[in-house]
């Protein structure tokens, strides 16, 4: 008897409980985006050598390489903002003839750096010079922003937006009221820039880069209670 007088008090506790999580909700997926010029590019460049012996491979990728460090330096490109992303040192084989062993004719030496360029209208000449210092492998160029806090909040805040809209549609719909936010979450992780068309162009370079805009994209999901 005194068991089941427990038993029916721990169920009347929790009733409201159950109740409450078995309430039909609303789920809801927002979008919202916002645009900004890029003012940050980030540029992977570097040397290859090839010589005889690997010693002197390597050797003159360090004497091309530095001449490369050297030049960013004196075009006011902060030491911070520079990374070496490779250095390899590889052989080179001679296409061997039928049934004859392969033969080592002598190696190649690489030495890849990232450049953070803060300045977009110095981004041409730089690319520019270093170019003519030696570099001779590129291996891409991306636009970014320094602070995308600001688009990503008037993201962010589109995307709720967007949501509750779609929400009161589909409760209107369905003929029932529109409760309160019962969740509230980001989806998919950081946003990532997608490229818009535009033209911003490097002003004072012979080689044009065009920045162009970013386009930044969130999305939130959203659950609501339906009014009873």
């Amino acid at each position: 008897m005194r068991f089941a007088l427990v038993l029916a008090a721990v169920l009347a506790i929790a009733a409201p409980a159950l109740a409450q999580t078995t309430a039909p909700t609303i789920t809801v997926t927002g979008t919202g985006e916002a645009s900004a010029a890029p003012d940050t590019a980030i540029v992977s460049l570097g040397v290859e050598e090839h010589a005889e012996t690997a010693r002197d491979a390597m050797d003159r990728a360090s004497r091309a390489a530095g001449a490369i460090l050297s030049r960013l330096e004196e075009m006011g490109v902060a030491a911070r903002d520079v990374q070496t992303s490779e250095l390899s040192l590889t052989p080179v084989w001679k296409d061997p003839e039928r049934d004859a062993p392969r033969e080592i004719t002598g190696y190649a030496a690489r030495n890849q750096v990232t450049v953070r360029l803060r300045d977009l209208d110095a981004l041409g000449g730089i690319l520019d010079a270093v170019l003519a210092d030696g570099a001779n492998r590129f291996g891409g160029l991306s636009f970014t922003l320094a602070d995308p806090s600001g688009p990503m909040a008037e993201a962010r805040a589109a995307a709720v937006r967007d949501a509750m809209s779609r929400a009161a549609q589909l409760a209107e719909a369905a003929g029932v009221g529109l409760g309160p936010v019962q969740s509230i979450g980001e989806r998919g992780g950081a946003p990532r820039p997608v490229m818009m068309e535009g033209a911003r162009m490097a002003s004072d370079a012979a080689m044009p880069v065009a920045a162009g805009e970013l386009e930044l994209r969130v999305q939130v999901e959203m659950v609501f209670a339906i009014a009873q």
